[in-house]
């Protein structure tokens, strides 16, 4: 397929390099000219505007958006005066599902179909098959869904409903996900106390990773930041930052009457580590290291 695709950070990256291996044709663009140059001499077309990349697709065009959040209506309100009737458009970033329903709304409107794609495993998984959480439209998704197949690993990509329902299942997603990484958090925490059995974490770590219940990517990911950060994981922060997917599902329950109280307290654990760093910080920014990229010690000079 030939498509528009805007934001080239470690996850947009990673996806067109993965739409390139499997035959598609992106025409990319970004705000840094750096980052289009490097994805053209892997394949890609680039653009320098947003209206040279609709330019050069064809109608209908699709356009998918892996920008942050707060970017997305920006990127919109210069991108769709640029668009017509039948063209699609994708966000394929880590939306509210609120704005996501808005925007289907909206665009809906003037014609132009939307899909809000929920996208999970990292920049590794973007590279070497995700799991996509799709909401929108059905006509688009089975015209797209070649493409899906591409970008995911096997049984990886399923419409999940309307506008909106991919990013509500990745939001909730990113709440999971907050709770487990806090159980493992608190886990190595009582054993690195437990200082008589002087254990090695990373070996428990591994352990825990063949035939174990709580075998896991993540527990797979923490045993391998032992490894490169070290038993006390000393180069990494204590106070664990996160994009605030928790705290969205944590206020979407109570709105609902869910009561959630394991997810609740592990954001509350993230934020109490900002006042006060702890081992258990450093356990989930060492998690969040190892699977998104992300800085193990953002604070550090």
């Amino acid at each position: 397929m030939r498509l528009g695709f805007i934001g080239l950070g470690k996850m947009g990256s990673n996806m067109v390099e993965r739409m390139l291996e499997h035959g598609h044709k992106p025409v990319v663009f970004a705000r840094t000219k750096a980052t289009v140059n490097k994805l053209v001499k892997k394949g890609a077309e680039g653009s320098d505007s947003l209206k040279d990349m609709v330019s050069q697709l064809k109608e209908p065009r699709l356009v998918w958006l892996m920008v942050p959040h707060a970017a997305v209506d920006g990127v919109l309100k210069e991108l769709v005066p640029l668009l017509k009737k039948g063209d699609m458009v994708i966000d394929g970033g880590n939306s509210p599902f609120t704005e996501s329903v808005k925007r289907g709304a909206r665009l809906n409107k003037r014609g132009i179909q939307f899909l809000d794609i929920g996208v999970s495993g990292g920049p590794g998984g973007a590279r070497s098959g995700a799991c996509l959480m799709i909401g929108g439209s059905p006509s688009m998704y089975k015209k797209l869904r070649p493409l899906f197949i591409d970008l995911s690993v096997k049984d990886g990509e399923a419409l999940l409903g309307p506008s909106g329902a991919g990013h509500f299942a990745k939001m909730v997603h990113n709440g999971i996900e907050y709770g487990m990484m806090q159980a493992f958090a608190e886990g190595f925490d009582v054993l690195k106390t437990k200082r008589a059995f002087k254990y090695n974490l990373r070996t428990v770590a591994k352990l825990y990773e063949h035939g174990s219940v709580i075998t896991s990517r993540l527990n797979a990911w923490l045993e391998d930041g032992f490894r490169v950060f070290g038993n006390d994981l000393k180069p990494v922060s204590g106070s664990a930052v996160g994009t605030g997917e928790g705290q969205w599902t944590v206020d979407t329950a109570t709105k609902l009457g869910v009561p959630t109280p394991v997810i609740s307290a592990s954001v509350a654990a993230r934020i109490a580590s900002m006042k006060k760093p702890s081992f258990q910080g450093k356990v989930v920014m060492t998690m969040r290291n190892r699977f998104g990229g992300h800085d193990a010690n953002p604070t550090k000079k």
